[in-house]
């Protein structure tokens, strides 16, 4: 996955949900144009919550841009991953 300069990645582990929505909307605010909201394996679901609490806060200012779903090598084992990419609107 190639990234652009302005785009951030929140990987989604053990932290509160509230952690990583405060994580997003910072990012915003400093001026970040996309954010990739990555949870693997256990934390698929809670990835996915961080995005629906972002956007019940932001509401119409951010829209889905893609959603990647896969599987690749993480500590040596295969992982499944769920990638939500998150664009501000202007």
């Amino acid at each position: 996955m190639v990234l652009g300069a302005n785009v951030k990645i929140i990987d989604v582990s053990r932290k509160p949900i509230s952690d990583y929505v405060f994580d997003a909307v910072v990012n915003f605010n400093q001026g970040v144009e996309e954010i990739i909201i990555k949870g693997r394996g256990d934390f698929i679901s809670k990835a996915v919550d961080v995005y629906r609490i972002l956007s019940e806060r932001l509401g119409d200012s951010i829209e889905i841009i893609n959603i990647e779903i896969g599987s690749e090598r993480f500590r040596g084992r295969r992982r499944s991953y769920i990638a939500i990419h998150v664009k501000r609107r202007l």
